[in-house]
């Protein structure tokens, strides 16, 4: 199909952006990458009067450290990402993400930003950066605040993203010495949405893990920590048996829509053997094997 009528405007600055949403309101809607907007537009699922394309903002791209933090700007693509051996070096959970995002064409434009911003619990790092931690700095007509990652997602295409506000950065604390990561996907071809997948993010204190964080992706209305599972494993020495019994608590929190992916009840099962295989990763990258 093809898309409404709209007026296309491309903003300077993050400044520029945020006053041309102001003035456009609920009929403005941004351009980051375009991979879920534009096929929205498309089917007309999404009929925006204003398009502001923000891809010529360069201040919103870019990986740094800064104050503990690995800070990525919100245009940065999953391709600049992979290609980052800061996050390799730092915080690797990210580039081995974006590695099993989509297809080469969607890494070379879509973006993170995009990807977290847009709500869709079948994106790949609303779920990483739960298990990280994560905060993201929003700018608005009211000035810039700073929302953690677990408050961030309300629903199916819903967040605290309030009419006028942009997403400029994602800040991550950096994992500490001991630390280990994992994300395991099931998908049913190259560039399909995950019918699940597990984020871990882990740390131990010898043999004993002393903190760990499991999210899911896509078997929920949005991507959730499983709360039961992570505090099931923190203070042991995770083993075979451990593992199983965390996935039945990830299995039990899980919340997922019969689709063309499967019914609920493989759905839930493949969250726990994502989870399963994602705990086995971080175990493994923390103990340097």
């Amino acid at each position: 199909m093809i898309p409404s009528a709209f007026e296309y405007h491309a903003a300077t600055s993050v400044a520029d952006a945020v006053s041309m949403l102001r003035k456009y309101g609920e009929e403005a809607k941004i351009l980051a990458g375009g991979h879920s907007l534009l096929p929205m537009m498309k089917l007309r699922f999404a009929e925006p009067a204003h398009l502001i394309d923000i891809n010529g903002i360069e201040e919103l791209r870019g990986v740094r450290e800064e104050g503990g933090n690995i800070c990525i700007g919100a245009m940065t693509t999953e391709n600049q990402l992979i290609a980052s051996q800061l996050l390799w070096d730092k915080c690797p959970l990210i580039p081995q993400a974006a590695k099993l995002v989509a297809d080469p064409q969607v890494r070379n434009r879509g973006t993170i930003g995009g990807d977290i911003a847009h709500g869709d619990p079948g994106n790949d790092h609303p779920a990483i950066m739960l298990a990280l931690g994560a905060s993201f700095v929003l700018v608005g007509p009211n000035g810039e605040r700073k929302v953690p990652a677990g408050d961030f997602f309300l629903g199916t295409y819903s967040t605290l993203l309030e009419e006028g506000e942009m997403m400029t950065e994602i800040q991550v604390p950096i994992p500490v010495v001991g630390s280990g990561c994992g994300y395991s996907k099931l998908k049913r071809k190259t560039g399909d949405y995950a019918t699940a997948a597990a984020a871990v993010q882990l740390q131990l204190s010898g043999d004993v893990c002393s903190n760990i964080t499991i999210s899911l992706t896509n078997v929920a209305p949005c991507s959730f920590i499983a709360t039961d599972a992570s505090e099931y494993l923190t203070g042991k020495i995770i083993d075979e048996s451990l593992i199983s019994e965390a996935a039945e608590k990830v299995m039990a929190a899980c919340d997922p829509a019969e689709d063309l992916r499967g019914d609920i009840e493989y759905k839930t099962s493949m969250a726990g053997e994502m989870a399963r295989r994602a705990i086995r990763q971080a175990l493994t990258n923390a103990k340097g094997e």
